[in-house]
């Protein structure tokens, strides 16, 4: 016991009962981990702007004390002595717990408890105050070992009384089915695990929001991001899995550089829902629908927001180590509060550099969409199931499929292979479960319960992105393993190609010089869905289910926004993942074909007869056909690069034929406030027709790189449609003469002192044509992710070789 907690103050005695100013991390053992850190914020935050409720902690010697006090110790063993089955644990739970609903506290740890809740009434005013009461195991939140959710919280508990049965409770909760289970498993002592009680002044959230914090990507581990989830009233709702919440994500090596606003995601939350206070004279709180207008915005604004990732950055460094943090607004006073921290428990005990790569090697079809926890695959038959209780009826390794999880569902969840759930977001009790299991989840999915029967056979994939997905059927994936420490150094600069903005982070830990070539197609594609003058001419759009289509996906929101907000922040996404290194962006490339595909995408988009060769890349840029489209996706980078901060986002022309269109398109960025040299900013060209090659001075003139686009550029050189079955054979970026045209402006561009790139698969599925690369003297090679590991090892061959 550490000696500022030794003695309590006024009449509160400190044997039984410590305020939170008292206590400090090395008094776990005599409060528990969450008491012990909620002490240590207190005492040791303040005067970093970090608020946290008041209020104090019952010690495990007062636990102690009752169980000796009321003679509970051997009716607890005999209780506990067989617990082969879930039935039998069952029953001895509840034997347990009566004892202690029947046990009366010491009078001294009665009055000290008394005392400390009217010395806490006394800093709000003096009428008794309401308060959260929490458990706080001895052995919880360490760590090794996460115990959260184990035990029973009670919120809006007034009155001495009424918190001296909310503390019994607490003690009782030690011995839910849950908690039994989950110690036995952890081979804890029932009897060696104290519990202390939390008592903490209640944030009227209720009247607010609340949500949950992570000081890293708990995805992927990424760890220079804050995550932040949030919906209206208690936190409960977020943690339990009720809602789909709002979602937001903050970039931390920007945060404190001046005029960035580093959020580089904003996901607007169903949030149905909420928890709020119970009728006044009942006290508890009860579960309400949100209203229609409250769906539509969101819980916190942009400065709550980054206020609270700086609470959460100064809250890491003073753990040194990521954090798992609750956070409440209240609704009467309008300000925040962090209300729980503990050490987060799964990506950040991750020991190593491995790296297990999944990948689906069938299409399907897709039953079921939502948030994708994880990285993995799993198949198996889907059991759907409404209650824990249901245990009898779950095959080891059957896939789970119910509405919502919370901790009573742990034996289930050990023995699942995936879990898929109609509610609940990232950090709901799902989400987190399954990631420390290391079994796919897929959260939030709105239906799964009704589109999915028991029996049914599926496949459950989080490895396409943040949307999970699962598929009909037993679809063949594979799964292997990488050790990134026993990768070979190489001087070339190995970069990625990213499409799905959602995969970057998972990326984090290859040893790579930055992203190549980022294809903003996907984010419009799929996470738009829209095509962007539908959005600029929406009012005079003339098809009805179009328009219809697109302003529910608007909801509310203004079209043009709309597409820059989520543009510029999947970019930034992808520019925050390998920030500094440099991420080059390539402007849309779509065909007309594919444009038209988008929603209301047919009323602007001509019929070509070859979209491959036709009106494509930097031709639709200065075009008055599509002019208003390109300024939409300027802005967004703009939005990326100024206002949060990504300066190391370089926008890349595709298709751009002649200089004199490259001045065109650079004279309309400099409308749009994307001027080349301003701010740091570079501008690259896709090499990917003949042209480039032929007048590459000229091009090099104009633009500050160039990265080779070896299918369009292998295509136009050899007169070979990259899509054709018949001519599949002839189509080989190894041909002569497409090895002389990428050794042409390798040589060219370098005369200009312009870098050179190249995209593309060939480096991994060729080792030769790595070699030639190298020998040619290419500044960076770009490939897939999966692909990464492979193109390392065939450069350092080919790099020894050419030293050799």
């Amino acid at each position: 016991m550490s000696e500022r907690t030794r003695e309590g103050t006024d009449d509160v005695d400190g044997r039984w009962v410590r305020r939170f100013e008292e206590l400090g991390n090395d008094d776990v053992q005599l409060v528990g981990g969450k008491n012990a850190s909620l002490g240590e914020m207190v005492r040791a935050l303040r005067e970093s702007g970090v608020q946290v409720p008041a209020g104090f902690a019952t010690t495990a010697d007062a636990y102690r004390r009752f169980i000796e006090e009321n003679e509970l110790e051997q009716g607890i063993r005999e209780a506990l002595e067989d617990l082969s089955g879930v039935e039998e644990m069952g029953d001895a739970g509840r034997r347990v717990r009566k004892l202690f609903m029947e046990g009366e506290f010491p009078e001294e740890i009665a009055d000290a408890i008394r005392a400390a809740y009217r010395d806490l009434s006394s800093k709000y005013g003096g009428e008794p105050v309401d308060v959260a009461v929490r458990s706080s195991a001895t052995a919880e939140d360490l760590p090794e070992a996460s115990f959260a959710g184990q035990q029973e919280t009670y919120l809006n508990v007034t009155g001495e009384e009424a918190l001296l049965e909310a503390c019994r409770k607490c003690y009782a909760s030690l011995f839910t089915n849950r908690a039994i289970g989950y110690r036995e498993e952890r081979d804890f002592d029932h009897l060696e695990v104290a519990l202390s009680v939390g008592v903490q002044k209640m944030v009227r959230a209720d009247l607010g929001g609340a949500g949950v914090m992570f000081t890293l990507d708990t995805e992927s581990g990424f760890p220079d991001v804050v995550l932040i989830d949030a919906a209206w009233g208690l936190g409960e709702s977020v943690v339990g899995g009720l809602v789909n919440p709002d979602r937001f994500l903050v970039f931390k090596p920007l945060l404190e550089e001046d005029g960035c606003v580093p959020i580089i995601e904003k996901r607007l939350g169903e949030k149905e829902v909420k928890i709020v206070y119970g009728a006044e004279d009942e006290g508890g709180v009860d579960e309400v629908d949100v209203a229609e207008e409250d769906r539509q915005r969101f819980v916190l604004d942009d400065d709550e927001v980054l206020q609270l990732a700086r609470w959460g950055v100064v809250i890491e460094d003073h753990y040194d180590r990521p954090m798992d943090i609750e956070w409440a607004k209240d609704g009467e006073d309008g300000k925040l509060y962090i209300v729980q921290a503990r050490p987060e428990t799964v990506e950040s005990q991750k020991e190593g550099a491995g790296l297990t790569i999944y990948e689906l090697k069938e299409e399907g079809t897709v039953r079921v969409r939502g948030a994708a926890i994880g990285s993995a695959i799993a198949s198996g038959e889907a059991i759907r199931l409404d209650s824990p209780d249901e245990i009898d009826s779950f095959p080891e390794g059957a896939v789970l499929v119910t509405g919502r999880t919370d901790p009573d569902w742990g034996p289930i969840l050990k023995s699942a292979s995936a879990v898929v759930t109609d509610h609940g977001g990232r950090t709901s009790h799902a989400a987190i479960v399954s990631r420390e299991l290391g079994i796919p989840a897929i959260v939030g999915t709105g239906d799964a319960t009704r589109v999915i029967e028991s029996g049914d056979e599926v496949t459950v994939c989080c490895a396409e992105g943040a949307e999970g997905h699962v598929y009909e059927g037993l679809l063949e994936f594979d799964q292997r393993d990488v050790d990134i420490d026993d990768l070979p150094d190489v001087r070339t600069p190995i970069m990625m190609i990213v499409a799905d903005p959602a995969t970057a982070f998972r990326w984090w830990r290859l040893p790579l010089k930055g992203i190549g070539l980022a294809r903003i197609e996907f984010i419009i594609a799929d996470l738009i869905g829209i095509h962007p003058l539908a959005l600029t001419r929406l009012d005079s759009l003339e098809d009805d289910d179009a328009r219809e289509r697109i302003e529910k996906r608007l909801r509310g929101r203004d079209p043009e926004a709309f597409f820059i907000d989520h543009l510029g922040q999947e970019v930034a996404r992808v520019a925050a993942s390998r920030y500094p290194d440099p991420v080059v962006v390539r402007m849309s490339d779509f065909k007309t074909n594919e444009y038209a595909e988008l929603l209301g995408g047919a009323a602007f988009e001509p019929d070509e007869e070859n979209p491959m060769l036709g009106f494509r890349g930097a031709s639709r840029y200065y075009s008055e056909d599509y002019k208003e489209g390109f300024a939409l996706e300027c802005r967004a980078l703009r939005l990326a690069r100024e206002h949060m901060g990504l300066r190391n986002i370089i926008p890349m022309i595709p298709f751009c034929r002649t200089p004199a269109e490259a001045d065109r398109v650079l004279e309309v960025m400099a409308e749009e406030g994307l001027r080349r040299g301003e701010n740091g900013l570079e501008i690259y060209v896709m090499c990917e027709v003949p042209s480039n090659v032929l007048r590459a001075k000229e091009f090099a003139e104009r633009f500050d790189g160039f990265s080779i686009g070896s299918n369009d550029l292998t295509q136009l050189v050899l007169g070979v449609d990259r899509d054709s079955e018949r001519l599949r054979d002839l189509f080989d970026e190894r041909d002569p003469s497409v090895k002389e045209m990428i050794r042409m402006v390798i040589e060219r561009a370098h005369q200009a002192d312009r870098p050179v790139g190249i995209c593309g698969q060939a480096p991994s599925d060729h080792p030769e044509f790595a070699a030639f690369l190298i020998e040619a003297g290419i500044d960076s090679i770009s490939v897939n992710p999966d692909s990464v590991v492979d193109v390392i090892r065939a450069v350092a061959e080919a790099e020894a070789k050419r030293d050799g």
